[in-house]
Order: C-alpha cells, then structure tokens, then sequence
C-alpha cells in the first residue's frame, strides 16, 4: 500500500489534471459517483458498499479550487477514519443520508457540471476513462501488490482442488483466499468438463470435477483489478486438449509481445484475429473477446475492430484468447522495457513460447493425478 505521503502527492496531481479538463470543457465542476473513478482520485480508497453495483458510497465533486467528498453520517467515519481521505486532499460535505441528493444538489446549483456517466448532464466518462487508464508511479506499485495477491490467491484455492468437488466449492476456495489476502473477488468463474467448452463465462455449479477444470479470478484492492485463469487436468492429458492449448498460448504470446506503444486496440484485434487464423482456429475471434486495457476496471477498453484508442507505457492489459475448451489470460503491465506478466504463478508449470526470436512463458495446463 502507498504511504499516506504518497497518496497525498497522486491526489493532488490527479486534481490538476482533472482541473485542466474542466477548464478545457468549459466547465465549473466535475461529480464522480463510480466505484472506479472514486477508487481512481482517492489513490485507492474504499467508496463503497456494495460490491454488486458500480456506484460508489459517496460522491467526489470537483471544482476550481475544491475537492469535496458529499456523504452521509454513515459512510463518514469509515472514509475518514481508515480511508483517511480528509489527510489527502478532501473536505466533507456531511448530510443526513435522506437528504445526501438534495444537499449534492445544493452544491452544483448554477454550476456548468461534468459527470463520470451519461444521462445527468455533461458525460465525461470518457475523458475520465482515459485519465484513470495511465497510471502513475504509486499506482503501478499497487498494481504489482494487487496482482501478487491474484496469483497467490488462485494458487492457494487450487491447491487442495480434486476430482469430485463441486465447481461452487472451488469458487468459494477462491473467494476465501481472496479474502484471506485483503481482496475481493469480482469476478469468480469456474467450469469443470464439458461446461469448459459450453460456456465462456460460466457461472459456477454444483456440477462436479471429473477431470478437467478451469478457475477464473478478477481480484480487486484498492480499487485496482487483476486478471488471471488457470487449468487442472486429473490424469493424463488428452493430445487435442494439449494441441488446443498449445495453440492458445501461442495466441497469447504474440498479443502479449505485440503490446507495444503506439499501437491502437484495433491493431491489437487484428493482431489476435491473424494469429488464430494462422494457428488453425479462424473463427475463434467470433467466439469471444480478447480483453484489452484494464485497470479500475476489469477491463477498460476491449480490443474492437477499428478502435483508435492509442497503447501507452505504464498501461496495464490483461487479455484473454481463447478456443472452446482451453484458455490463456495473465495481467500485464507495458513497462519501459516491454510488456512484463504481474500475475506469473512461480513454480506452476509454463510452455515456453517464441515468437519472432522472443520467448515468453506460458501457463500450462497442470496435469495432477487421478
């Protein structure tokens, strides 16, 4: 975690940036009610509750020469107390929780207002979009941490994993370790079998282990998201199942390697959709999305045809290629030398795959006993 010095120093850098899009939309203030953008401005604090909405417990506005918080008695103490956002930067606005809409209202009357989402008045979510997805020194930092954490906790929930569980008990394996490390899983899939190829994004089951499973985790701290999946194969491991597999990490080093500034998400789309046509797989960019930047976000902007949307260093991406059955995702930073894999699992077995002289380890399969 950043120190309190620290944080201080990323907020106030990020309201100058945010103070020079004001001036440059004409506008007097800007209010940022998503867990995202909170997370963003606050160098990682926790505005929110609940986990299964994107709007946050509190609201940000930011004019001029102010950076207020607008919350409630109830979400007060914890904000300033553990979150320490008074320390950073921020002065709160406290209302009564029934009248924490009326008292925001008060504040922006007969202001020119941005906002980080559409239909309420000028949208930003854009602009703000790209702000968040360039990240500064600290949070690089935290986005190590958080992706340490990501791997630690799926090599922890996969441990004990054998054939018979239920998909439901190995994603509460997941959401315990995640836990365990101070994180929240945001997203916990889990398919074993046949569901692997049926579904992409499959919602765990009781349906149980035979031989095959794969676990798939977005674990989120300090409002910063990794990405990661991992197989397990119980006996051995059938050869069309090894060649697909093969085939999907050689898809996944060339996006990876090919991650390079300057290159926009359309280039990286055709990117992947050549390299499956080159592995034998053509239709599987129809079947699926390839990831794309992440961030605040699982995943900020996907890989689309024709995206002009440019790759810049200290972005972070964690993409996902994938043939029915078989799949490859790690988080990535672009660093000064290059992409670099944050959520590497040591000692979990790799392939090691090159492509034009250049040599990434791959997550393999990992073959257990019956």
């Amino acid at each position: 975690m950043s120190t309190l010095a620290e944080r201080r120093a990323e907020v106030a850098a990020k309201l100058t940036r945010l103070r020079a899009l004001l001036a440059a939309r004409g506008l007097d203030a800007v209010a940022l009610d998503m867990i995202a953008n909170a997370a963003w401005l606050t160098a990682g604090g926790s505005v929110y509750v609940n986990e299964a909405t994107d709007k946050a417990s509190a609201t940000l506005v930011v004019t001029r020469d102010r950076a207020l918080v607008v919350t409630d008695p109830i979400e007060h103490p914890r904000l300033a107390d553990e979150d320490q956002l008074g320390e950073i930067g921020f002065t709160f606005v406290i209302a009564p929780w029934y009248a924490r809409e009326a008292e925001l209202a008060t504040l922006l009357a007969n202001l020119a207002v941005g906002y980080d989402s559409a239909g309420k008045g000028v949208d930003l979510s854009a602009e703000l979009l790209d702000l968040r997805t360039h990240l500064v020194p600290t949070e690089v930092a935290r986005f190590r941490e958080v992706s340490r954490l990501a791997a630690s906790a799926m090599l922890a929930a996969l441990a004990d994993v054998r054939p018979g569980m239920t998909e439901d008990q190995v994603a509460g394996r997941l959401a315990a370790a995640s836990r365990d490390l101070g994180g929240s899983a945001v997203v916990n899939l889990v398919a074993a079998d046949a569901r692997i190829a049926r579904y992409r994004h499959p919602l765990p089951t009781t349906n149980p282990i035979q031989h095959y499973v794969m676990a798939v985790l977005c674990l989120r701290k300090y409002g910063l998201v990794a990405s990661l999946t991992r197989l397990l194969h119980f006996g051995p491991l059938p050869s069309d199942l090894h060649a697909r597999a093969l085939a999907v990490a050689g898809v996944d080093t060339q996006i990876i390697l090919g991650t390079q500034p300057g290159r926009t998400m359309g280039d990286m789309f055709d990117l992947a959709r050549d390299a499956y046509a080159a592995a034998g797989y053509p239709d599987a960019i129809e079947q699926h999305h390839q990831g794309g930047s992440a961030g605040y976000q699982s995943r900020e902007v996907l890989a689309r045809p024709g995206d002009p949307t440019l790759i810049a260093p200290n972005q972070v991406f964690a993409w996902n290629p994938s043939v029915r059955g078989v799949k490859s995702e790690d988080t990535i930073l672009l660093g000064a030398n290059g992409p670099e894999i944050l959520t590497a699992i040591p000692d979990w077995p790799t392939w090691e795959i090159t492509v034009d002289g250049q040599t990434l380890a791959r997550p393999a399969i990992k073959e257990l006993p019956l």
